[in-house]
């Protein structure tokens, strides 16, 4: 049976390339970059060569990566080390759990939280975070990308209030970072998180941009490593993979790779919605990453799609991996205004730069039969009249 992943939002394979640059740092070159020996100055020079290749995908300065265990970390980091008790944070009813569960525990703290909506697109109005500045406003939270639509958010924009009002800025580009270009000028923040699993590297490891002169008091306390931003041995293969991945992942943008990834995203889209009735794309409209799809199929739960594709060798998601086997419906789609019907019976559809014209062929070869089978058993589905279908 063909087996096809396209679940790529959850996680990545780690390629070839990543694999055998971080190969060596496991087996002969496997110092603590710490040690001033011949061994540890060996660990130390990959991870400043990582933390350049992580800033040229970034656009940021060397100096500026601070090295972290993944986006969670990075997005704790940000809220945690900028706010003091008293403080306003303002985020979005779209945030991955990694920011709205932190943003939940703040509140339990004492700190005041603003939760702005989106519209149907599920896209942020900079209107509607500016209406809600106040005196004491310290952070706003707002991601680049959504990982269950792909909706890209208007973060220049929302950077640009932030330094106008004199605020920290923080977003979280796990979801964006190699698949669109990212430039930290540009969106004018003050820290922004990305993962090595959602670009081919391990899990288990990220980084965090902190701009020069940014205070941020560490989660951890311990040695001074990472210029005493965040303790710990560094995770040397780890970094290694990361700033390989983020090289290939530069490439893959500036080369026109993920113009290849989105028209197979459109195939894939296009095809199902034009197939299948009463489907259709959960946040149409919106400016997406390239490698996207949210659907969703009415009639059905997304559950049951999910275990007869998987059955099939295709593998999908029904949301955030962070949220499997969650009883209630995606936050961030019913953000969007959808009601909890059509909240479960979505499905997201990630593809990566390893997707082949042939995936998404065999995927458009078992999904009508899948719904349609799933459907036969459905009694909201029995209940409409075959005419009206």
């Amino acid at each position: 049976m063909r087996r096809v992943y396209l679940d790529n939002n959850a996680t990545t394979p780690v390629l070839p390339e990543v694999w055998e640059a971080m190969k060596p740092y496991l087996e002969t070159s496997f110092g603590n970059a710490s040690s001033i020996h011949w061994y540890g100055q060996q660990a130390r020079g990959a991870v400043e060569r990582a933390r350049e290749q992580v800033a040229a995908l970034l656009g940021a300065r060397a100096a500026e990566i601070v090295f972290t265990s993944g986006g969670t970390e990075g997005d704790n980091k940000a809220i945690f080390g900028l706010c003091e008790p008293g403080d306003h944070i303002i985020t979005s009813a779209i945030e991955h759990s990694a920011v709205r569960n932190t943003c939940q525990e703040m509140q339990k703290r004492g700190f005041e939280v603003t939760v702005v909506g989106v519209d149907q697109r599920g896209v942020v109005d900079p209107g509607e975070v500016k209406k809600a500045l106040k005196p004491n406003t310290k952070l706003i939270s707002i991601m680049y990308a959504n990982n269950e639509t792909g909706a890209i958010q208007p973060v220049e924009e929302i950077g640009a209030l932030a330094a106008e009002a004199d605020v920290f800025f923080h977003t979280d580009a796990v979801q964006a970072a190699g698949k669109i270009a990212v430039d930290v000028e540009k969106v004018g923040c003050d820290m922004l998180a990305i993962s090595g699993h959602k670009l081919h590297a391990p899990k288990g490891v990220g980084a965090t941009y902190l701009r020069k002169g940014t205070q941020c008091r560490p989660l951890m306390y311990g040695g001074t490593h990472e210029r005493g931003r965040r303790p710990g041995t560094e995770n040397v293969p780890g970094i290694v993979a990361l700033g390989k991945a983020c090289e290939l992942a530069k490439k893959a943008v500036d080369d026109g790779t993920m113009q290849r990834v989105a028209a197979l995203r459109d195939r894939l889209e296009q095809t199902i919605v034009g197939a299948i009735e009463e489907c259709g794309v959960n946040g149409e409209g919106a400016p997406r990453v390239p490698n996207t799809s949210n659907l969703y199929f009415s009639h059905i739960e997304g559950e049951p799609l999910l275990i007869a594709l998987d059955l099939k060798g295709v593998a999908v998601a029904t949301g955030a991996a962070c949220s499997s086997g969650a009883v209630e419906p995606s936050p961030v789609l019913v953000a969007l205004g959808m009601g909890p019907q059509r909240a479960r019976g979505s499905i997201r559809w990630s593809l990566s730069k390893l997707t082949t014209a042939e995936d998404i062929e065999y995927t458009l070869s078992v999904v009508p039969d899948a719904v349609a089978r799933l459907r036969e058993i459905s009694p909201s589905w029995r209940k409409v009249p075959v005419a009206s279908r």
